[in-house]
């Protein structure tokens, strides 16, 4: 009885407080991605009111779609220099804004800064940066590098997305690396000093092995959010040109609402959902491994 009393009261505490919120993530979340599974199975073009059940169609036309595999790989390839690029900077510039160096916090709020502006309008900026103020650079001083937009040349246009990502990104992650620099205890620092070791040293032998956690969150971040980007590149160069820069949730939108093909877009979609869950998670395995190692 008592058993069956303390269940009750337990039940009536967390329907009130995590109740509503319990009951917004099963609707907003956890039934639409059943849903969208589901949906995976069917022939529905998005539009009509009725839809058939094709078994594993969708999931053998994702497979033996060329142009899907070519702008998975594409997203790949963007990923990884994102993903380095991001992580490098951010890391260093975290490190030189707690080395006390003058107006160190203004430096802070400057490179997080881009992380405020919206992907869609940091893509028309850039866009303007690359059209316009690029080419007068690169004319005014003659430049061949900027003679003409970047957007323009297929293979420049990966560039200037991977350029804008990490403008984006970087100082969001550097804000992570200063908190992890800052929970370095400091006697530790000190007693490195005191037995002579260098730089190079220090950073070998102590900051890097008690920044593992801080790698972890950050890599992990910018792993999710590379792989999922639409608005940047919907803005700045719209898949183009000819489709060059189409990464992988611009293809599934594509598919899913422009060629109305919702069955083979969500089948591609929760394709891309099984990489990146196994991509996070394996990253973050391993990162709790030498985190637990050092």
């Amino acid at each position: 009885m008592n058993i069956e009393k303390n269940f009750l009261s337990k039940l009536k505490t967390y329907l009130i407080f995590a109740g509503p919120m319990t009951f917004a993530f099963l609707t907003v979340v956890i039934l639409p991605f059943i849903y969208g599974i589901y949906l995976t199975f069917t022939d529905w073009n998005g539009i009509s009111a009725t839809h058939a059940f094709v078994g594993l169609d969708n999931y053998l036309q994702v497979f033996n779609d060329k142009v899907f595999w070519s702008s998975f790989l594409l997203t790949l390839r963007y990923v990884l220099f994102s993903v380095i690029l991001v992580n490098v900077i951010a890391f260093f510039l975290a490190y030189l804004l707690t080395s006390g160096i003058k107006g160190q916090n203004f430096f802070r709020t400057g490179f997080f800064t881009p992380n405020l502006i919206g992907g869609i309008l940091l893509g028309f900026i850039w866009q303007f940066i690359f059209s316009n103020i690029l080419v007068y650079i690169g004319e005014l001083f003659n430049l061949p590098i900027f003679s003409a937009s970047w957007l323009t040349d297929p293979n420049k246009a990966f560039w200037a997305l991977v350029i804008v990502t990490v403008w984006q990104y970087s100082g969001y992650m550097m804000v992570i690396y200063i908190a992890g620099f800052m929970n370095i205890p400091r006697e530790l620092i000190e007693a490195a000093d005191i037995d002579g070791a260098n730089s190079y040293y220090r950073l070998k032998n102590i900051i890097l092995p008690l920044m593992v956690p801080s790698f972890t969150i950050c890599i992990f971040l910018t792993l999710q959010r590379t792989f999922m980007v639409y608005d940047v590149n919907l803005s700045l160069t719209n898949g183009g040109p000819y489709k060059s820069t189409e990464l992988i949730s611009m293809h599934v939108y594509n598919t899913a609402f422009l060629s109305q093909q919702y069955g083979i877009g969500q089948a591609e979609a929760f394709f891309l959902f099984l990489i990146v869950a196994i991509v996070t998670l394996s990253q973050v395995y391993f990162s709790q491994r030498m985190e637990v190692e050092s």
